[in-house]
């Protein structure tokens, strides 16, 4: 019995050993070849063929936002490219954390609108050093070699509400609200308005008492600075020059405390349904409509064309160059339009933009 077993250990053994060996060369035969290898200590998808392409937002809390995702998506898939979305809330480290995770994915093109118009240079850095180009996207990027930029002309856009402003109330007091200081559009909106404005004050026409940046185009914030104002002034203002729609609805909400809604003109930008709705009812005087169906789809258009290999100097579309600290940027800048309560219909609703029975509830 005892050589029995003897001789049947040590075969026993030499058994599992072969199948250890046999199942760990079946293994190696049969497990797919890993489709990621590593860039900068991180693992990067290979290319598969299709073209994908990184859209980065500041936000989606904004209506104006949304609409921007979902027309830039549908016109790139409608020409068969995979877009990869992402929102940073307001929060400049948050999209640079999300523009390198879309750089691992192994974008071709990235389409950015920064949170931080100077600290995105580094984004676009980032992006570069990977072959991939970017486009600016609404917000021009600044002190970068940013390949192409995509927006509607913003200082136009201030000269429209400049403008407006001032052939309304050409004489008086005036609370002066700009964009956050992080954004690059801001401070164009700002000059753009003030061509009008700062003539008339240095006139001594207009009288500007309150002059102060909205962190983050916070309505909140806005509100705070109206009040402010507003109780430092005594409620003394003839016009107020709010840089956007959201900011103009939390400046009203001061006004509509004091019973002031209504009474005071006021500016907007971006033609969101709040605001449509506001200058319908009389509280809000006018906005500037930017139509970002054709703006989402002109970038979705140009991204398809750089990531099939086309040079930004073989773009038909490119109309002008915009300097951002470094170089002249190679841009497409389309025309906004002024809305009042005269043109509401014509411009938006019968252009498709909202539905008649969202602006008038019936």
């Amino acid at each position: 019995m005892a050589s029995i077993k003897k001789v049947l250990i040590p075969a026993v053994a030499l058994t599992l050993v072969l199948g250890l060996l046999a199942g760990y060369s079946i293994f190696k035969k049969t497990s797919p070849a890993r489709q990621e290898t590593p860039v900068g200590g991180q693992q990067v998808k290979q290319d598969d063929g299709k073209l994908k392409i990184g859209f980065s937002l500041p936000t989606l809390r904004e209506e104006r936002y949304q609409r921007d995702r979902d027309e830039f998506v549908k016109a790139a898939e409608a020409k068969g490219a995979e877009v990869l979305v992402q929102a940073a809330n307001n929060d400049e480290n948050l999209q640079n954390s999300q523009v390198e995770n879309l750089i691992t994915q192994g974008i071709d093109v990235l389409v950015l609108d920064p949170q931080n118009a100077e600290s995105a240079a580094a984004m676009v850095k980032a992006a570069h050093d990977a072959g991939i180009k970017v486009i600016s996207y609404d917000r021009l990027i600044k002190n970068s070699d940013v390949d192409l930029y995509i927006s509607f002309d913003n200082e136009r856009v201030g000269e429209l509400q400049g403008k407006f402003i001032t052939n309304l109330v050409p004489r008086g007091t005036y609370y002066v609200f700009a964009g956050a200081p992080t954004d690059n559009n801001a401070t164009l909106f700002k000059k753009g308005a003030m061509k009008y404005i700062k003539s008339l004050a240095d006139k001594g026409d207009i009288k500007i008492v309150f002059d102060q940046a909205v962190k983050d185009w916070q309505p909140e914030e806005a509100l705070k600075l109206a009040e402010n104002a507003l109780t430092a002034n005594k409620n003394k203002v003839d016009a107020i020059l709010a840089p956007n729609d959201g900011t103009a609805g939390g400046i009203i909400q001061a006004l509509a405390a004091q019973g002031l809604a209504g009474k005071v003109p006021i500016t907007g930008q971006d033609a969101e349904l709040a605001a449509i709705k506001r200058i319908v009812q009389g509280t809000q005087s006018m906005t500037v409509f930017k139509d970002v169906r054709d703006l989402a789809k002109k970038a979705a258009e140009m991204a398809v064309e750089l990531a099939k290999g086309t040079e930004v100097k073989g773009l038909g579309d490119v109309n002008g160059a915009v300097n951002n600290a470094k170089l002249d940027v190679p841009s497409i800048l389309l025309d906004p339009v002024v809305i009042t309560k005269d043109n509401v219909d014509a411009k938006l609703v019968d252009s498709g933009w909202f539905k008649r029975q969202d602006v008038y509830g019936n």
